[in-house]
């Protein structure tokens, strides 16, 4: 591979990792072409991209980036997959796939500036996904008003209960 065409995938590779919400890195030694193909299929239907590259254009790449903290992870056959949108989606993917094929290493991942190893990763892909957290945020903030509204309800009810109650005396007495 020529000089330009290294510097030039380097520079791509950083645009990405500036870009993504969630880095991780797997060791995909062992897989047949079969294999590999079967997961980028899977990934790319959840919107993430899937990338082998060498090891020292992941290195260069990553520096000035968030995933520069997993550096040490660039070792041995690496891939790498970038999700620009979901944080979520590739963590579950990829431990649903190392779960069928025992071959496929997650090595790390990084996140909002934070390193994940491998037992962080497998609670990201326990967590629903964005639209479901989305939808029970809008409802928790939904409910307190509702609330609200509905206790202020109760008081001028009340209060009329009460004057029913002292005009049905008056007219009892």
């Amino acid at each position: 591979m020529k000089l330009e065409e290294k510097k030039q995938i380097a520079q791509d590779l950083h645009e990405k990792f500036s870009r993504s919400k969630v880095v991780i890195v797997t060791e995909y030694k062992g897989l047949d072409v079969a294999a590999i193909s079967d997961l980028r299929k899977k990934l790319r239907e959840s919107g993430i991209e899937y990338r082998v590259a060498k090891n020292t254009l992941l290195e260069r790449a990553s520096e000035g980036t968030e995933a520069a903290l997993i550096k040490d992870s660039f070792k041995g056959p690496s891939a790498i997959a970038l999700s620009y949108n979901d944080p979520v989606a590739p963590a579950k993917v990829l431990i649903k796939y190392s779960e069928s094929n025992k071959k496929l290493v997650i090595k790390a991942g990084v996140l909002n500036g934070k390193v994940l190893d491998f037992n962080a990763i497998k609670a990201l892909s326990t967590m629903p996904p964005r639209e479901i957290v989305l939808a029970q945020l809008l409802s928790a903030m939904n409910g307190v008003p509702t609330a609200f509204v509905r206790v202020l309800n109760e008081i001028p009810k009340n209060f009329l209960y009460v004057l029913q109650a002292i005009k049905n005396q008056k007219e009892a007495a």
